[in-house]
């Protein structure tokens, strides 16, 4: 007899490993910070929609398409999508993955992000900019969860959740139906990161 594990939920990580990393790296750090301070209307919808923080997924979600270093960090994700499409299996004939959506995310202390998911999307992920220690890191939550009805609890290894840990110049890469959470942010300095969707139609 034997068990089998049937219909497993893959989520990529990496290291992003461009050319020039850390010049990308110190311009989007830079841009990020600025578009903050010039993107009042954003300023806005996060005091009411993203506590503790500041996004543009609000106000200007297309980052890629208005600023040159986006684009430049659009291309560097582009083999890594590649590859994870190529995981997925997922039959990209005559219509590749294309991004749809770029924004910014700063987090302070205390900050977070409730449970979601990205509708409408095929791939979504986020690349990390700046994740001092004790950063709070990506929680995914197991698609089965609803359906366990009357399961008994799960050992600590079995949990029904994981939290993959936020890091400087890294990448995590998803499918959009996978609901996520980011946990209150415990670190003094801000975790900057960017979010991005693509799509197949």
């Amino acid at each position: 007899m034997r068990t089998q594990a049937l219909f497993a939920t893959h989520i990529y990580t990496a290291r992003l490993g461009a050319r020039g990393l850390k010049s990308l790296n110190a311009r989007l750090l830079r841009e990020s910070r600025q578009l903050r301070a010039d993107d009042a209307a954003g300023r806005r919808w996060s005091a009411r929609n993203y506590s503790g923080g500041y996004t543009s997924y609000g106000s200007v979600h297309r980052m890629h398409e208005l600023s040159p270093t986006f684009a430049a960090l659009a291309r560097a994700l582009e083999p890594h999508v590649a590859r994870f499409a190529r995981t997925l299996e997922l039959d990209l004939t005559g219509r590749p993955l294309a991004m749809t959506d770029c924004w910014v995310n700063i987090m302070g202390r205390g900050g977070s992000h409730g449970l979601h998911l990205h509708p409408l999307s095929t791939v979504s992920g986020t690349y990390y900019v700046s994740a001092p220690a004790h950063s709070a890191g990506l929680k995914f939550e197991d698609p089965r969860l609803e359906r366990y009805m009357a399961a008994p609890p799960r050992l600590t290894s079995a949990r029904p959740w994981k939290v993959l840990e936020a890091r400087s110049g890294s990448l995590i890469l998803f499918e959009s139906w996978l609901r996520h959470e980011v946990p209150p942010n415990s670190s003094a300095a801000e975790r900057i990161s960017i979010s991005f969707n693509y799509g197949w139609f």
